[in-house]
Parts: structure tokens; C-alpha cells; sequence
């Protein structure tokens, strides 16, 4: 049996815990307690919260994206290979430790997406980010914690409350999309969606082939 190497930890800003990466063989994964909260074997519904999002803001000049968590550099990837050429990614990221993973051991999965020139990376909590960007972007794609029932960070919680998202409406432009991914459905999310005003749409998907763990993505768009 191959065993699990601990790369890497990482404290959780105010005072949420532990990160922890780990690799075994060729494959990695970051965990919070005994939690896994995202692996490099089963990267299909990170990958199409980024494609769906980039179908539905497709044929916009300049598109602006907005990606609040980097995970393991998969929502990223697939969503450079969807957008222009002439596209804008912003990406935020809470954990600066994961930043230096993505460049670090993780550059692998990351295949270079850094380097590229439309990709631009800040460390800070992705509720900043939005709160500064009136009309600023087609597509906000939230890949953070579990979803709207967070499980690493409580304060995650507030981006999927009524005043995070009423943030994330102000911050894109008319037509655009709020796309959000999490491990669970969640009707109640779904209504409070509607609430805020967006036009939602329910994509249930694997997180890898037909026999990955089911995931659920919402799409929001601005009215």
C-alpha cells in the first residue's frame, strides 16, 4: 500500500483550524481535521462550475471572471480553457499557504495556469474582493468550503448568506452569472437565491465519471 505523505500545513486565518496536504503517489489531497475537502482524483465538478459558468457568459467581448477559492488549480484550468484570449481571471484566495502550494508541490496540477497572462492572483478573503468590485465582472464562481453549509471556515457562511450575495449580485454586470459549487443540494439556498434576485439554475453533477461522489452547482444570473 502506498502510504500518505504530509507535505505541508497551514493555519486557517482566524482561528479556523488546520490545512493539511497530503500526497500519496501521484495523487494529493488537503484536509481540515478529517475532513477532505478537495482531492486530485475527482476534479469533474470543480472543472464544470468553470465550463457552465464560461457557457453562459459566452460570446461577451472582455470577459471579466472572478473565482473565489484556488483550490487545486481545477476551476481555474477549465476556465481558462473556455475563455478568450482577451478574458480577465481574478482570483481569490484566503490561505496564502495554498498559494505557495499551487506554485510549490501542486504546480503540476496547475500546468502553468499561473503564468498565464490573464490570470491575476490576490490573497484575500474573496468577500473583500467583491465588496470593491461594483459591476466588475460577467461571472463570480464560488468554489469555497463545502458550499453554502461551510465546514472550514464559519465565516464563509456570510457569502451564502443574504448580504454575501446581494455583494455578489452588485459585483457583476447586468446579464451575469453567479455560479456556485457545493458538495450537497440545498432548497433553501435555492430560495434564498431567488430572493436575491437572480434566475437560478440546478446542475447536479459527478466528480468523476459516472460513479464519483455527487455534487450540486447553482447558476445565478443577474437579471
Amino acid at each position: 500500500m502506498i502510504p500518505r505523505i504530509l507535505l505541508d500545513t497551514a493555519a486557517m486565518p482566524g482561528g479556523g483550524g488546520e490545512l493539511r496536504l497530503f500526497r500519496r503517489g501521484d495523487e494529493f489531497a488537503i484536509m481540515i481535521g478529517s475532513v477532505e475537502l478537495m482531492t486530485s482524483r475527482a476534479a469533474g465538478s470543480e472543472e464544470a462550475l468553470a465550463r457552465l459558468a464560461c457557457e453562459r457568459i459566452a460570446g461577451r467581448r472582455r470577459p471579466a471572471m472572478l473565482i473565489g477559492g484556488l483550490g487545486m488549480g481545477f476551476t481555474l484550468g477549465a476556465a481558462l480553457a473556455a475563455l478568450p484570449g482577451d478574458a480577465e481571471v481574478t482570483v481569490a484566495e484566503l490561505v496564502p499557504a495554498v498559494v505557495g502550494w499551487a506554485r510549490g508541490p501542486l504546480a503540476p496540477l496547475f500546468a502553468g495556469s499561473l503564468e498565464d497572462p490573464r490570470v491575476r492572483v490576490v490573497e484575500e478573503d474573496v468577500a473583500q474582493t467583491l465588496a470593491r468590485s461594483s459591476g466588475a465582472f460577467g461571472a463570480v464562481l464560488l468554489d469555497v468550503d463545502n458550499g453554502p453549509g461551510g465546514l472550514a471556515i464559519e465565516s464563509n457562511d456570510r457569502l451564502y448568506a443574504a448580504a454575501g450575495l446581494a455583494a455578489a449580485r452588485a459585483a457583476l454586470r447586468s446579464g451575469g452569472v453567479l455560479a456556485i459549487w457545493s458538495s450537497h443540494p440545498d432548497h433553501g439556498f435555492t430560495r434564498r437565491l431567488r430572493d436575491a434576485g437572480f434566475a437560478v439554475d440546478e446542475v447536479p453533477v459527478r466528480s468523476a465519471g459516472r460513479k464519483g461522489a455527487r455534487h450540486h452547482l447553482w447558476f445565478g444570473r443577474r437579471s
